[in-house]
């Protein structure tokens, strides 16, 4: 309240908007009435500025946010799931070793750390890229690259424990003295027998980075969900985090659905009645 009206407002103001907000009645009432404006789509209005509804400003950060996560999430799989297919293949060797290095490095350093050494590189040292900015292709590059780090690690290294285990199927090695090629007996019957808990981890790779965009969006000045998130709680506009949290949540329980509905396609193992 003290938000809305500042701390020189009257008692008659004071009144005039707790009633305006509902908050003259008891708190299980103000609950149902807060899931039932939920389930139409209205998350109230974000305190800051002109008073805007929370779902309008939540749908203009969407595609900001949704195309770095993509690009992302895009950048982990085409790098990541030949490295560990490789590296399982290849085990004790050299590119395994430099597999497993790439995952430890992608997971031990923070991205936010790796936003601010790629700017200072490539936009401050070598003026390659922009550091911040949207709406040109050569804007999305630095925070792409900052934001696949820990999906790139954690793609590579399920990749290849799943592989190892497949690896050593009997299916595995009948296919090899049947004597087909080495490529078909890895990628055909190996890898598409792999998939189970990679696909479980990609199902939420997307969403996962939407959630994890906060830090990234506001280094290089990236409009958006992360941004909005950081700029409501900085200014303490609660109605926006709010709405934030809860469509991220809502992103989480999707991708698990479509995760599991994949399932029966990808393992002919699995039925569904």
């Amino acid at each position: 309240m003290v938000l809305l009206l500042g701390d020189l407002a009257t008692k008659e103001e004071k009144a005039l908007i707790t009633k305006d907000l509902g908050l003259d009645k008891p708190l299980p009432v103000q609950y149902g009435v807060f899931l039932v404006d939920a389930l139409r789509g209205d998350l109230g209005k974000s305190i800051r500025g002109a008073r805007r509804p929370v779902v309008q400003m939540i749908g203009e950060r969407i595609p900001a946010s949704f195309q770095l996560a993509a690009v992302a999430a895009l950048l982990s799989i085409i790098i990541g799931i030949p490295i560990g297919v490789v590296s399982a293949v290849r085990r004790g060797s050299f590119l395994d070793t430099g597999g497993r290095i790439l995952a430890m490095l992608g997971q031990s350093m923070p991205a936010f750390w790796v936003g601010i050494v790629l700017m200072y590189v490539f936009a401050v040292q070598l003026h390659w890229l922009p550091t911040s900015g949207y709406g040109h292709p050569n804007q999305i590059i630095l925070p792409a690259v900052a934001l696949s780090g820990v999906s790139l690690a954690g793609i590579v290294r399920l990749t290849r424990s799943s592989m190892l285990d497949v690896l050593s199927g009997e299916y595995v090695k009948l296919a090899r003295i049947k004597g087909l090629s080495e490529t078909k007996v890895i990628w055909k019957h190996a890898f598409s027998n792999s998939l189970i808990p990679v696909l479980t981890f990609l199902g939420t790779l997307l969403t996962g980075l939407m959630a994890g965009v906060v830090v990234i969006e506001t280094i290089f000045a990236w409009p958006g969900l992360g941004r909005l998130a950081w700029e409501a709680v900085s200014t303490r506009d609660y109605p926006t985090i709010q709405g934030v949290v809860l469509f991220m949540t809502l992103l989480f329980v999707t991708a698990n659905l479509v995760v599991d509905i994949l399932y029966a396609y990808v393992d002919p193992r699995i039925r569904y009645q």
